[in-house]
């Protein structure tokens, strides 16, 4: 049915002139209270898309008549119809004939929902309201307004009250809605090197100058500890452990026993003694 509902043929489209849309479904013929029965038990019983396809066209007007009233937020109105639209014909597929109501009565809620989820989604480029509470104030906010400026104390109060929430999500929904997106990263131009952008204003954790001097000093101070502790091996010690463990070309047990004329294993027994000496000399 969902994909029914979707290809609805002849249905017309805001596109182009919105007048000419406007006017087309102005002229396509309402439903009379017996018309609208016969089709929604049709849809309902028998999943008839001709009964679905009449009872949507019917109602683009009435799409239309509330897509107007979103007009104030700054978005096309051919997108909002389109997303009306969409909630009229979701509302169209669930709607049940048993229910004693006007298909219109039931669309309502669902054309809305559609076009207050398209508006939040657009209306800024970062979602300005996620939660029941935030969403109520973002299209509430703006009529509860008795005159220009801020809220006072007073004012935030009533608000809260009369929408049910809180005070302090008040005066955040304000502080979001009086706001304006900003490029985060600073403009290229070099005439803009000095305008504001909020990286700007960014700690960098890994640029940190008392850190970077802190481990500059922590790996000098080691690195001489390590060369002071290697002058106290015997040759043959210091020159097995710079090769197995301080160059990039490292060779095996194997190499070193044939070069020393021993066994591997006395290489390996050379190697580790001098390890412990070197972890006792550097630990000191």
């Amino acid at each position: 049915m969902t994909t029914e509902l979707k290809t609805l043929n002849n249905m017309p489209t805001p596109v182009g002139s919105i007048d000419t849309y406007l006017n087309t479904i102005n002229n396509i013929p309402m439903l009379t209270l017996e018309e609208e029965q016969d089709l929604t038990t049709r849809l309902y019983e028998q999943n008839d898309v001709d009964a679905a396809r009449r009872l949507v066209m019917s109602h683009l007007r009435f799409v239309a008549r509330i897509a107007k009233n979103y007009r104030g937020y700054g978005l096309a109105l051919s997108d909002l119809i389109q997303e009306g639209n969409v909630g009229l014909m979701k509302a169209v597929k669930r709607f049940n004939p048993a229910v004693g109501v006007r298909l219109v009565t039931f669309a309502v809620h669902w054309i809305k929902a559609e076009m207050h989820e398209y508006i939040i989604r657009n209306w800024r480029i970062v979602k300005v309201a996620t939660t029941k509470a935030q969403r109520k104030l973002f299209f509430n906010l703006r009529s509860q307004k008795k005159r220009l400026g801020w809220f006072n104390k007073a004012e935030v109060e009533a608000v809260a009250a009369d929408l049910g929430v809180k005070p302090s999500e008040v005066m955040e929904m304000e502080s979001r809605l009086n706001a304006h997106d900003a490029t985060f990263d600073a403009p290229t131009e070099a005439d803009d090197e000095h305008s504001f952008a909020p990286v700007h204003y960014l700690e960098g954790h890994s640029e940190n100058p008392a850190d970077v001097l802190e481990t500059e000093t922590a790996a000098e101070f080691h690195n001489t500890r390590l060369a002071s502790a290697m002058q106290t091996l015997d040759p043959r010690s210091k020159d097995i452990i710079a090769r197995r463990w301080l160059s990039d070309s490292k060779p095996t047990l194997h190499d070193l026993a044939a070069e020393y004329e021993v066994s591997a294993e006395r290489i390996r027994q050379i190697e580790a003694n001098a390890m412990k000496k070197l972890k006792l000399d550097i630990a000191v």
